[in-house]
């Protein structure tokens, strides 16, 4: 049966941004939001590029699979301008985007992700989150250290994994196939809305309201109500068979680009004027006027700038994709080459033995008299019953330094040398008569 999209797409800068770095696009075949980073004049570049290379896609695909490799080709020659435009213009160093996309192919649909911005189908009155993040708590989730609880209240929620930027792809964009079911709604968002705003409320708000556009603009002032913390872009988008459009409804036609690939990259928010506006207002640093609009991939210079200026500018920093990539990759790196040397010296420590004191007792301890972190790499594996502070005071002081032996049989030749020793001195020297 073939399908089309009923589309609204919706983007505000938000109440402590200094510009809007979000970009969002919706047309007949394509829906897309991209949410960029890594500074004043670099994630609005960022963001902006990935729009323009995946824009071309918005067309009749007569196969999912052909899609598929169509939004491949588009992200890495979205990749390839990003890096160009770094070597170009250094100062754009870091720069990154999430990418959250569908095309529309007959009656399929195709799912693309990359980054923390997040794709939800509401599906017969269910809203599931169809998108995985790649951020380091979402990590931290699969691997079983934090339930899904604690990583929506984490304040390392935003630490990206993996973005399209300026550095290596990684894992890449996810791209999956799935049906397209008349009824469906879809929506797409950055994580400025999806982090301030509670599934169960976009639920409600996706229910709720039948038209897209509708939905759209009161998902956004829930996000400004909410405080506004970052840029928000959602694209709302229903499935419908043309046929048989009900509820007034009626599939779009014309495209709708938001955010900092939209001409009116520069306006307001239109939060400023409510109650979370105002409380913004008395906090948020003065915001500088942002860069010109970027143009094909030409762009102007901005002025070098000296650390006095950075420290003297009361701009609220975005955030940084050096930050939220770099950082947690080079933890997980150096957290998995910690755990391989811990269990290479645990697995090593477990072939030595030595002679030593547990509760005032000569005992035989399998492992090394020493501890890794929190580790101890030694345990009792025998204790005998012979208490230390009967030994004469040479004994005493050996068996404190520990005896160390390379095998357990080794462990307990030394121990009956030990014992017969200290045995033959105590007899050799009776303690003295009081």
């Amino acid at each position: 049966m073939p399908v089309v999209f009923s589309f609204a797409a919706r983007s505000d800068i938000g109440l402590t941004r200094a510009n809007n770095q979000d970009s969002g696009y919706a047309g007949p075949h394509l829906l897309v939001v991209a949410d960029g980073m890594g500074g004043h004049a670099g994630g609005d570049i960022a963001s902006s590029v990935a729009i323009a290379h995946l824009a071309a896609l918005d067309e009749e695909t007569p196969a999912a699979d052909e899609a598929a490799q169509a939004i491949h080709e588009a992200v890495a020659a979205a990749h390839s301008e990003l890096l160009e435009r770094v070597e170009e213009d250094p100062e754009l160093a870091g720069l990154g985007t999430t990418i959250t996309a569908l095309l529309r192919c007959e009656d399929r649909l195709v799912l693309a992700h990359i980054g923390d911005s997040r794709a939800y189908l509401l599906r017969e009155g269910t809203l599931e989150q169809v998108t995985v993040d790649h951020t380091f708590v979402q990590y931290l989730v699969e691997t079983g250290r934090l339930d899904p609880d604690q990583a929506e209240r984490h304040p390392q929620r935003s630490l990206l994994l993996r973005v399209l930027g300026d550095v290596e792809l990684g894992g890449g964009v996810d791209v999956a196939a799935r049906s397209a079911q008349v009824g469906d709604r879809w929506m797409l968002c950055s994580d400025g809305l999806s982090s301030v705003v509670s599934p169960e409320t976009l639920s409600e708000t996706l229910t709720q309201e039948k038209q897209p556009a509708v939905a759209a603009d009161k998902l956004i002032d829930l996000a400004l109500r909410a405080g506004g913390p970052d840029n928000i872009t959602c694209v709302v988008a229903d499935v419908l068979d043309l046929d048989k459009v009900a509820d007034g409804r009626a599939p779009s036609s014309s495209v709708q680009v938001v955010g900092a690939a939209a001409v009116d990259r520069n306006r307001p928010t239109r939060g400023g004027s409510g109650a979370a506006g105002k409380a913004a207002a008395l906090t948020a640093p003065k915001e500088r006027t942002p860069d010109a609009a970027v143009k094909g991939k030409k762009r102007r210079r901005r002025k070098a700038k000296s650390p006095a200026d950075d420290e003297e500018s009361d701009t609220p920093r975005p955030r940084s994709l050096a930050r939220r990539l770099v950082i947690p990759v080079i933890a997980v790196i150096v957290l998995g080459a910690c755990i391989a040397v811990g269990k290479v010296a645990h697995d090593w420590s477990q072939t030595q033995y030595y002679l030593g004191v547990s509760q005032g007792k000569v005992a035989v301890y399998q492992g090394i008299n020493q501890t890794l972190g929190p580790l101890h790499l030694s345990h009792v594996i025998r204790e005998t019953d012979v208490a230390v502070a009967s030994l004469d005071q040479v004994y005493q002081d050996r068996i404190g330094e520990t005896i160390s032996a390379g095998s357990l049989a080794e462990a307990e030749d030394k121990l009956a040398e030990f014992l017969t020793g200290a045995q033959t001195d105590s007899a050799a020297h009776p303690p003295e008569a009081p």
